[in-house]
């Protein structure tokens, strides 16, 4: 489990940095409240945005962002709800995905989904 846990962060460390390279400010990551967690909040311009990332080996099998299904999505509104209720975030907010497809100590292949519909 530990393995799984280091590629699933490498995944969340590698999208961090696909945004900083992007201009996005990081506001948090690994952001959590109970059983709510959001991988990463970020700034783009004047909204904020939260990120859910996948991260996988291959894409042999099912692409990475069908892993965010319904039930996770109902999560991850929770989970928003409660950080922008918390946080009195007066902002606009926009609901992104990130996959990232490849093996540690490789270039990874990213793909960033922006303004996904969250329910």
């Amino acid at each position: 489990m530990a393995q799984h846990n280091d590629f699933g962060k490498w995944g969340e460390e590698v999208a961090t940095a696909y945004l900083r390279d992007q201009g996005y400010i990081i506001l948090e990551t690994d952001w959590s409240s109970g059983h709510r967690d959001i991988d990463i909040i970020a700034l783009d311009r004047d909204m904020v945005v939260f990120v859910e990332v996948k991260t996988r080996t291959s894409r042999d099998i099912t692409d990475p962002a069908d892993a965010v299904n319904r039930r996770k999505l109902q999560q991850l509104a929770r989970a928003i709800n409660h950080y922008v209720r918390s946080r009195h975030v007066d902002r606009d907010i926009r609901f992104d995905i990130i996959t990232v497809v490849g093996r540690m100590g490789e270039q990874p292949e990213i793909d960033h989904m922006e303004d996904v519909r969250i329910i």
